[in-house]
């Protein structure tokens, strides 16, 4: 496989208030995710600055993954869980995805992933947040690079939408 187009995945896992929702986007350097990449490193908001994944003090990820939180950091231990079990989640995702083949381990120096990620501020627990961005991350990339979901799962279920925040009874 190589990657010659954006790729844009998405993924839900687990339960509130500790379940991960994560979105990426795949693009080679030198594209529009290669801008989009730099800007959010470059143009830090209040309470949403944008970090280079790690896997372990300096060993980022590869692909670079840019960590962009979408809930506004609220408190010291909402920040500690996003910038330590979610970020390790979401580094062990990209790896995971890369060793399995999802992402061509011979193309990884040529991309750049944006990841962005949900965490609520109510979680507590460490380890769930963990695993679950670790597996919502994985689930994203491969939904990217499969071009998931199907237009025929989308139109089959038009009539019925609902998320974690509605359900209609």
């Amino acid at each position: 496989m190589s990657l010659e187009q954006t790729l844009i995945g998405e993924a839900y896992v687990g339960e509130k208030p500790e379940a991960a929702h994560v979105n990426v986007v795949l693009g080679r350097k030198g594209g529009p995710v290669e801008t989009a990449w730099v800007t959010a490193l470059a143009a830090p908001r209040s309470g949403h600055v944008s970090f280079l994944t790690i896997l372990q003090p300096n060993l980022p990820v590869k692909p670079l993954t840019l960590f962009v939180n979408k809930a506004p950091i609220e408190s010291d231990g909402h920040g500690n869980l996003t910038w330590g079990p979610a970020q390790a989640g979401v580094a062990r995702g990209v790896a995971e995805a890369v060793a399995e083949g999802i992402v061509p381990s011979e193309e990884v120096d040529d991309l750049l992933l944006v990841a962005a990620v949900w965490v609520d501020p109510r979680s507590t627990d460490e380890r769930r947040v963990y695993e679950w961005n670790a597996t919502a991350t994985r689930q994203a990339l491969e939904a990217a690079v499969n071009g998931l979901p199907l237009i025929d799962d989308v139109i089959a279920v038009r009539s019925e939408p609902w998320n974690a925040f509605y359900r209609p009874e």
